[in-house]
């Protein structure tokens, strides 16, 4: 794509108290950027392969057993080590929110809904949208099931929800 430049000047203006004021618009320049990215998820790649195989992972803290939603390599009470383990595919809408505004990845959904997810066993909650229900038919307590994509983009968004 070719560069675009703009400039140009513009004549004095006044302003309200009579001053002269010579300004130049902002030098606005268009240039195509493109790179290839290279990303790790380290020591939270179980996590996202789960999700290619259709499991949620979650830890659990080999010293007290507080056992976590998301991935954690440390337990957040204790501090010691975590190890992983398989989470269930159903729990309970702890609470939810309906968002109006989203990145450019949800605008051809906004709005939509997500869901604060707490699992039975589990200490923590597991955050993710929710689709199908309308918002009058969302209710805290209701029962969640989890769904994969069928073409897995190895992030969070490749899991969702939906009513069990």
């Amino acid at each position: 794509m070719p560069r675009k430049i703009s400039a140009r000047k513009l004549k004095p203006k006044r302003t309200p108290g009579g001053t002269l004021v010579y300004a130049n618009e902002p030098l606005v320049i268009q240039d195509h950027y493109e790179i290839d990215y290279i990303h790790s998820y380290a020591e939270d790649s179980p996590f996202f392969i789960g999700l290619t195989e259709g499991k949620l992972r979650g830890s659990e803290c080999t010293a007290c057993h507080t056992r976590f939603a998301t991935p954690r390599a440390y337990c957040l009470q204790c501090g010691a080590a975590t190890k992983w383990i398989d989470l269930p595919l159903e729990g309970r809408i702890h609470t939810w929110t309906t968002c109006y505004y989203g990145s450019e990845a949800f605008l051809k959904e906004t709005p939509f809904n997500l869901v604060l997810v707490e699992f039975d066993g589990v200490d923590t909650l597991f955050m993710a949208r929710l689709i199908g229900p309308k918002q009058e038919e969302i209710r805290i307590g209701q029962r969640v099931r989890a769904k994969f994509l069928r073409k897995p983009k190895y992030k969070a968004t490749d899991v969702y929800f939906v009513p069990a």
